[in-house]
């Protein structure tokens, strides 16, 4: 009988194996031919999956979105006090371990790519928007919740606790001993503490 191939799982091995050349030799260094090579497979079934380069790096750059969004999404179904909950979901988008450095450092990669790639700048836009909306809501939920003041410009630390977050995984990935992962674990509580604490 022929082997019965999961389509899903073989396009996220084979967008795997673009996170691993994209690491190693940058996002130039992710051609088809490399890819293939990489994934232990001949060009011609890579070709059968992802036809170019460009098909390639969008559904790498998604891969690294779902991820994300998935393990968030388990966090906050998973129960307990509210404002430690929502520490652990947007410790999520942060490289604390060795998979969400991969994802970062490939995020990063192809964001820098996306300067002059309309497809892979709109998937970079709408993760941006995706995670600015979610920092607002946090927001919300904590002055609802009483763990943040209620004065609060809701839109503007919305817009802080997204620049943070950002911030905090770019240094992280870029300046690794400087910023291990228990600091930014540490930077990312203070903030939240201030948005509760009288000023």
């Amino acid at each position: 009988m022929p082997r019965i191939v999961d389509a899903d799982q073989r396009r996220r091995e084979l967008a795997e194996a673009v996170w691993r050349v994209i690491r190693r030799d940058g996002v130039p260094g992710a051609s088809v031919r490399t890819v293939a090579r990489e994934a232990g497979t001949s060009m011609g079934a890579l070709r059968h999956w992802f036809a170019t380069q460009d098909e390639l790096l969008h559904f790498a750059m998604t891969l690294v979105m779902e991820r994300a969004r998935a393990r968030a999404e388990a966090v906050a179904a998973s129960g307990g006090p509210l404002v430690p909950r929502l520490l652990r979901v947007l410790e999520e988008t942060l490289p604390l371990d060795d998979e969400r450095r991969a994802e970062t450092e490939v995020w990063l990669a192809l964001t820098a790519r996306a300067l002059v790639d309309p497809r892979l700048a709109e998937l970079r836009d709408r993760s941006a928007a995706e995670l600015h909306g979610f920092c607002t809501q946090v927001v919300q939920v904590l002055v609802a919740e009483g763990a943040a003041r209620a004065e609060l410009d809701v839109g503007l630390e919305g817009e802080r606790l997204y620049a943070v977050l950002d911030g905090l995984a770019v240094h992280a990935v870029t300046r690794p001993s400087a910023l291990p992962p228990d600091r930014a674990r540490e930077v990312l509580a203070a903030h939240l503490a201030a948005l509760r604490d009288t000023p």
